[in-house]
């Protein structure tokens, strides 16, 4: 085995992981939402994970780590703002529909 090769694995190491981390939380959110779908907790619970998971797959996969200031801020807006979204509709979501409705 050369040197490139070892390196090449030990660089799909940390994606390995992010990437088994992903599914686990994936499933995890589901059996959550089975076990306990009228649980006033889940809600925000599954928003942390949808958020935690966002910041996986910016940090690991996109490497916001490497670019710009404003550009790692405008994801990092992004990827909090499905969490944010998933929490306001789940506790004012009959306002926000009179809102939205014409």
């Amino acid at each position: 085995m050369n040197t490139a090769e070892q390196k090449l694995s030990t660089e799909l190491l940390p994606l390995t992981y992010a990437w088994l981390t992903l599914i686990a939380l994936t499933l995890a959110s589901l059996f959550l939402g089975q076990w306990f779908s009228a649980a006033p907790w889940l809600p925000p619970l599954v928003a942390a994970i949808i958020w935690f998971k966002g910041v996986l797959v910016a940090q690991r996969f996109i490497e916001i780590g490497l670019t710009h200031a404003f550009i790692r801020r405008v994801v990092y807006g992004f990827v909090a703002f499905t969490p944010l979204t998933l929490v306001a509709v789940t506790y004012f979501g009959a306002q926000l529909a009179g809102w939205a409705s014409l």
